[in-house]
C-alpha cells in the first residue's frame, strides 16, 4: 500500500531534478541564515550559487553531533524563533543534547513522511495503533502519532508503561498495530505468554519497530509470538525521527525517502565514498527541512545501500535491514571492535550481546550470566541512546530469568 503513490513511484531521472533543485534552495538557504553553514562555506571558499549537479554535494562540509551541540540551542536554526511551532532535543546520553525545531510546514512534511513509513507497514485508517515509546522530547513517539492520524487510523498513545498494562489495553481496544522498539516487543509477547493469552484471540496484525538495531532471527521470533508482520524504521532525531527510511512489506530494505533526504555512505575514517553493497557511515542532508535543515550530517550508524528494484513499485534506493548499528557504540570495547570503519564480517567473529541480538560465527548464545557481565559496560559507559534502549530491553530479559545484574543507573519500562 502507498500513501503518496506518485512521489513513492516517481522515475529516477525525474527524482535525481527534484533533489538538485532542493539541494539548491537548501545550500543557499542555510548559507544565507545559518552563521555555522556561511563561515564553513566561506573557509572552504564554497560559492552556494554553484551548485550544478548531485555530484557536486562532495564539495560540501560534512556535519557532526559535536557541530551541533556547539550551537545549542538555537544556533543551528534556519528561520526566526517565531515561526518555530515545536522544539524537541535528543535525549542527551553522550553530552549535552541537540535541539531540533520545526515550522507549521516541518510539521507536515514530518506526517506525511511518517505515514508512509505506516502504509508501507501495511498500516490503514482502518487500523487502531498502539504507540508504546515514551512521548515527550523524544522524536518517535510523536512522529509516529502524527503520520497515524495523518493516515486516518485511530490512535491510542499509551507510551512506555507496563507490559501487562500494554496487553491489557490490546485486548479491551482490539488494537491491530504495535509501535515501539523491537526489544519492548519481546517483553510484551513474554507478557502475553505469562498472562496466559491465546495470541490468536487478539488483534494484532502489524508491528512498526524501530530505534534499535535488530535481527532477522528477533523479526521472525516477533512475528511468530504475536502473529504479525514485522517491519523496521528508521529515523534520528537530529533529521527526523521517524520519517527518514522504512520497510515495505516486502521486508528487503528500507525505503529512503529521496525525495527529502540526500543520503551518501562513506568510509567512515577516510569520508571517502563508498560504492553500492559497500557497508559504510551513512550521511544524510535534508533536502526540504525549514526549521533545522542539514548539510551532509555524519548519523555514525553504519550501513550499505541498495539500490535495485524493489517488487513493492517503490523506486527509492533502500539501506539494508541486516546492519545499521552506531558506530560510536564501539569505541567502548577496543578488544572487540577496533575502529569507526569495522565491518559485518568482523563482528559476526565476535561473541554477540544477548540471545535474538547476535550469536557467535559457531552459532552459540552467550549465557545469561555471561550476558550480565557484557551489560555493566554498556549501561554504565558512554553510549547513544539507541544502545541504552537495547540495554534496558537486555537487562529486563535478563533479570526476568532470575540472574543477577547490575542495577542500571536510569530506569527503563517493564
Amino acid at each position: 500500500m502507498y500513501w503518496e503513490a506518485e512521489k513513492e513511484c516517481i522515475g529516477r531521472e525525474s527524482l535525481r531534478q527534484l533533489q538538485l533543485e532542493r539541494l539548491q534552495s537548501t545550500v543557499v538557504r542555510v548559507y544565507m541564515n545559518v552563521p555555522f553553514y556561511r563561515k564553513k562555506f566561506d573557509e572552504l571558499g564554497i560559492d552556494p550559487d554553484s551548485f550544478r549537479s548531485l555530484e557536486d554535494v562532495n564539495k560540501l562540509p560534512f556535519t557532526s553531533k559535536d557541530d551541533l551541540r556547539m550551537s545549542y540551542p538555537y544556533g543551528m536554526f534556519a528561520v526566526p524563533l517565531r515561526e518555530v511551532v515545536r522544539v524537541q532535543t535528543s535525549s542527551g546520553t553522550t553530552g549535552m543534547p541537540t535541539a531540533v525545531g520545526y515550522t507549521r510546514n516541518d510539521i507536515k512534511i514530518w506526517s506525511n513522511l511518517a505515514a508512509r513509513i505506516l502504509a508501507a507497514g501495511g498500516v490503514t485508517q482502518n487500523d487502531i495503533v498502539q504507540i508504546a515509546f515514551d512521548y515527550g522530547l523524544f522524536t518517535g513517539a510523536l512522529g509516529l502519532h502524527y503520520g497515524a492520524e495523518r493516515l486516518g487510523a485511530s490512535v491510542i498513545p499509551i507510551s512506555s508503561v507496563n507490559a501487562r498494562r500494554q496487553v491489557k489495553i490490546m485486548q479491551d481496544f482490539k488494537t491491530t498495530a504495535l509501535m515501539c522498539t523491537p526489544g519492548y516487543a519481546l517483553l510484551i509477547a513474554d507478557a502475553i505468554m505469562e498472562m496466559g493469552i491465546n495470541v490468536n484471540s487478539m488483534s494484532l496484525k502489524y508491528g512498526l519497530f524501530g530505534a534499535e538495531p535488530w535481527s532477522e532471527a528477533m523479526r521472525n521470533e516477533l512475528q511468530e509470538k504475536l502473529r504479525i508482520v514485522a517491519t523496521d524504521n528508521y529515523g534520528l532525531s537530529e533529521v527526523m525521527s521517524p520519517g527518514v527510511a522504512g520497510e515495505c512489506q516486502e521486508r528487503n530494505g528500507l525505503h529512503i525517502n529521496e525525495d527529502h533526504f540526500l543520503v551518501e555512505v562513506v568510509d567512515p575514517e577516510t569520508l571517502d565514498p563508498l560504492p553500492e553493497g559497500k557497508t559504510g557511515e551513512l550521511v544524510v542532508t535534508t533536502l526540504t527541512k525549514e526549521a533545522f535543515p542539514v548539510i551532509r550530517f555524519r548519523t555514525r550508524d553504519l550501513t550499505s545501500l541498495i539500490t535495485g528494484p524493489c517488487p513493492c513499485g517503490r523506486t527509492f534506493i533502500r539501506i539494508s535491514p541486516q546492519f545499521i548499528f552506531s558506530c560510536s557504540n564501539l569505541y567502548w570495547m577496543p578488544r572487540l571492535f577496533h575502529s569507526a570503519s569495522i565491518a559485518e564480517s568482523n563482528m559476526t567473529a565476535c561473541p554477540r550481546f544477548f540471545e535474538r541480538y547476535w550469536q557467535t560465527a559457531a552459532g552459540v548464545t552467550p549465557s545469561l550470566s555471561a550476558a550480565s557481565r557484557w551489560l555493566r559496560p554498556w549501561l554504565l559507559m558512554s553510549a547513544t541512546a539507541s544502545s541504552l534502549r537495547i540495554a534496558g530491553s537486555l537487562f529486563h530479559r535478563i533479570i526476568s530469568q532470575g540472574v543477577r545484574c547490575t542495577t542500571p543507573h536510569r530506569s527503563f519500562p517493564i
